[in-house]
């Protein structure tokens, strides 16, 4: 396919190879989100109402077609992935005290914190269930490997922010963990669910670090912008004195005077609106995005290389849409 039609793709050409297999998914999805504690199940039909693009079971699934059929074990890989994406959403908004997710109030604005954190674990046991109770315990292995990175990355976000001495090496290693981790678990998952080749497995799942690592970048460009439609407000990363790759880049490139009343303001005026534009003028001024899209672009190419040893197929195809539209999209 044309480079250009690749990046023109939307979510619903993207998912024309495995729309199908995404349809059949959506029922078993639900299914594992049921529960006869009343309470539960009205939260987690709230939740399925209100799901995103489901970006990452796409991943799995194009993953899978790629290398065969798409096997139960895919359905398996795909559910847990989304089980456990959610769980981890419902406990950042807990972790963060963020009362809005995808434009709607989040579970913990509507139950209070300790109804949220039990409905996250629910459904990260549900997702382990799947998986033991389908004896796939090599999807599982990927997948808390996954886990156990996001959860230090997050730790070390924490410490890195009280801080503030975070490097640009350092946010590369915060983003690997966080974000990256799970992107290479949805791949790794996918080739796992139908070849036991470790090379193959072990291709995509570099493919999926690289993807995550753009991935995040883009959503770290997106605090600086200006839109309504991103879904969260802009410069909230400041305010939650979170240092992204466009103001590190910029703190490193600024005068000691400019430096300083950056960090003051993180630290002391952070909920002050003007202050915050301001450091995102600074930022968008001092070439801060400009630098980060030349980084998430980097990654992107890393991946597409990776992508060019393996035989072309729709799936392929569209996997690479999909590799565009996560860098291009607007939200």
């Amino acid at each position: 396919m044309d480079i250009c039609l690749q990046l023109k793709m939307t979510v619903e050409d993207i998912k024309r190879p495995v729309k199908e297999e995404m349809a059949l998914f959506e029922k078993k999805f639900k299914s594992a989100m049921k529960s006869d504690v009343a309470l539960l199940d009205k939260i987690t039909h709230y939740i399925i109402k209100r799901k995103g693009k489901q970006l990452r079971p796409l991943f799995v699934f194009l993953t899978a077609k790629m290398f065969g059929p798409v096997q139960e074990g895919t359905y398996t890989a795909a559910s847990l992935i989304e089980l456990l994406h959610t769980a981890t959403l419902v406990h950042d908004d807990v972790v963060d005290d963020a009362f809005e997710r995808r434009g709607f109030l989040s579970i913990n604005a509507l139950w209070k914190n300790k109804i949220a954190v039990l409905v996250g674990d629910f459904l990260l046991s549900q997702g382990l269930l799947l998986t033991t109770s389908e004896n796939r315990i090599d999807l599982l292995n990927i997948v808390t490997k996954a886990v156990k990175s996001m959860s230090e990355g997050e730790l070390l976000q924490i410490e890195k922010s009280r801080k503030m001495d975070i490097t640009e090496d350092v946010y590369y290693k915060i983003i690997e963990q966080k974000t990256a981790s799970l992107v290479s678990a949805c791949c790794g998952t996918g080739a796992c669910s139908v070849t036991d080749n470790q090379d193959i497995i072990a291709t995509m799942e570099k493919v999926g670090v690289y993807v995550g690592m753009a991935f995040q970048i883009k959503d770290d460009i997106f605090d600086y912008g200006f839109s309504k439609d991103i879904g969260k407000p802009t410069g909230i990363d400041i305010k939650e004195r979170k240092l992204t790759l466009p103001l590190i880049h910029v703190l490193q490139k600024v005068d000691k005077n400019s430096k300083r009343m950056i960090i003051n303001t993180i630290k002391r005026d952070k909920q002050d609106p003007v202050k915050v534009n301001k450091i995102i003028s600074i930022v968008i001024e001092n070439g801060g995005i400009q630098y980060a899209e030349n980084k998430m672009h980097e990654y992107k190419n890393l991946a597409l290389r990776e992508l060019d040893q393996l035989p072309n197929s729709p799936a392929k195809e569209s996997f690479i849409g999909l590799i565009h539209y996560s860098i291009n999209r607007k939200k």
